[in-house]
């Protein structure tokens, strides 16, 4: 069977608004290096909604954006301070450790509009669990497509469909977004050695099998798998090489190591973590800390 695992997630307040959570879940805690997974929208920003993600910290990952509708402004303790609209990739690799924010740009602030994406953690190999922190930006003019009948896709990391993206990831990593035409059918290849599908407007077909809107489906990475689409639908594709160990996580938090989770979390009550200039609001740390 093509299927090996289905995770609908949950929905999750992030305070300004809702996500649906989908890893780590119970039945899988990671595809490939993805251990984080979270779809927002899609829904209408009201001029008078706040939204904005306050400084926070991360260690031991990377943060990856993509966005279908709308836009965002991330800025982080690097300096940086750039826009991401629907098809372009932020990639943001923390590290030893990173602080960064996600705002409503100054230009929607009195307006409607609608917002719409996910956003993912890649793990970061054991070996750069303290490498410096970086960001890098891709257009989405820089992010190759491709097309078969009845499907548009768009290769966001790794290599794919003949095409391969210049995101530069820390690891084997394939993240592949795909638009499918009403009444579509495509086999899609063994493309990762882990591999899952999450359908972002649908329903899909998966080898016969329905899977609705918002659910993932972990799949055999070993064999051809079919999709088909009676309507117009959208998934993206993530996967790629296995972790190399269970990882922790606590808040924003990933590791290999508790200890270097629990230091972390002192670190940013202590402010020791940096902090994005212009803005000295901050995410406190939740309640319960972490314990030895």
């Amino acid at each position: 069977m093509s299927i090996v695992a289905e995770i609908t997630g949950h929905e999750k307040d992030l305070g300004g608004f809702r996500v649906r959570r989908v890893l780590p879940s119970l039945a899988r805690q990671s595809v490939g290096p993805f251990l984080f997974f979270d779809h927002f929208g899609p829904f209408e920003v009201a001029a008078e909604s706040d939204i904005d993600v306050r400084p926070h910290p991360h260690i031991g990952l990377a943060t990856v954006t993509y966005l279908f509708e709308g836009a965002m402004m991330h800025r982080d303790s690097l300096g940086n301070a750039q826009r991401i609209e629907p098809g372009a990739i932020n990639w943001m690799s923390a590290g030893r450790g990173i602080v960064h924010s996600e705002r409503r740009p100054d230009d929607l602030r009195e307006r409607r509009y609608g917002l719409h994406g996910l956003q993912l953690w890649a793990a970061l190999p054991r070996e750069l669990e303290e490498s410096e922190p970086s960001f890098a930006h891709h257009p989405a003019a820089t992010l190759p497509t491709f097309r078969e009948a009845g499907l548009d896709g768009r290769v966001l990391v790794g290599s794919a469909f003949g095409v391969r993206s210049p995101v530069a990831a820390a690891s084997a990593t394939l993240y592949v977004a795909l638009e499918l035409a009403a009444g579509a059918s495509i086999t899609l290849p063994v493309l990762a050695p882990q591999l899952a599908l999450y359908v972002v407007d649908g329903p899909l077909s998966v080898d016969g099998r329905a899977v609705a809107r918002g659910v993932m489906v972990v799949l055999d990475a070993e064999r051809p798998v079919r999709l088909a689409s009676a309507t117009a639908a959208r998934a993206v594709l993530i996967g790629g090489e296995p972790l190399d160990g269970r990882r922790l996580l606590w808040w924003n938090f990933v590791s290999t190591r508790k200890e270097r989770i629990i230091a972390a979390a002192a670190d940013w009550e202590a402010m020791r973590l940096g902090g994005i200039e212009g803005d000295a609001s901050f995410i406190p740390l939740p309640e319960p800390r972490p314990q030895l």
